[in-house]
């Protein structure tokens, strides 16, 4: 009896560590990614991020997010690093869109005008008042571009830095609200408020985006 019950306890301590082995692995074996997988999700997001850098919209993040997917490929996590490589792709291909967006939006803004684009490298605004009223449907975005402020929307940064402790969120502002206008920003500023303008990357309501902390601690 006593060697009955110790096979019978070996075989089921067998069948446990069977179910154990079975279910153990790296994640990439359970997700059935494979290192190709990887190596393509990676290239995929390297070919979209040189399709925004080279449009000048390459969101600031997506760089990193590309490089971690490559550790995490080189440490045989496989499937972390398709889901991260894949993560980078949308981002650019979302920055890309972006920019498309933004483009429209200047072209209808710049036809209800003088239907000339803006200079990106000055502002086109040199005289006019040293504040601005926010009215409903107003955003940085056409603040700036009016023609009495900078002309340019893309510099909406200028206004965002000069009027930080009024804004919490760039993405939010209040009719009634009264931003002072900065009207000596140098060339070095004015691009690198363009540069943040166009790398913001993702945003969302109500939440300071890092990359505007970022920005404003320039």
């Amino acid at each position: 009896m006593k060697i009955i019950k110790v096979l019978k306890y070996s075989g089921l301590l067998a069948l446990v560590l069977g179910i154990a082995v079975g279910c153990a692995g790296t994640p990439a074996e359970k997700a059935g990614a494979t290192q190709a997988d990887a190596q393509a999700a990676i290239q995929a997001a390297k070919d979209e991020y040189k399709k925004a850098e080279a449009a000048d919209y390459a969101w600031r993040d997506t760089g990193k997010m590309i490089k971690k997917a490559e550790e995490m490929a080189s440490k045989g996590d496989y499937a972390g690093a398709v889901k991260l490589a894949d993560k980078a792709r949308r981002q650019s291909e979302n920055a890309l869109a972006q920019k498309q967006e933004e483009e429209q939006r200047l072209a209808s803004m710049m036809s209800s005008t003088t239907g000339e684009a803006p200079s990106s490298g000055a502002s086109m605004a040199s005289s006019g008042s040293d504040q601005y009223t926010v009215m409903r449907g107003d955003s940085l975005w056409n603040i700036a571009g009016k023609d009495s402020i900078y002309g340019n929307p893309y510099e909406w940064p200028l206004i965002y830095k000069a009027n930080q402790g009024k804004i919490k969120d760039a993405d939010l502002i209040y009719p009634g609200q009264v931003f002072s206008i900065d009207r000596n920003a140098s060339s070095a500023e004015i691009q690198a408020a363009v540069h943040h303008a166009k790398t913001r990357g993702s945003w969302s309501l109500g939440v300071v985006e890092e990359s505007d902390k970022a920005y404003l601690a320039q």
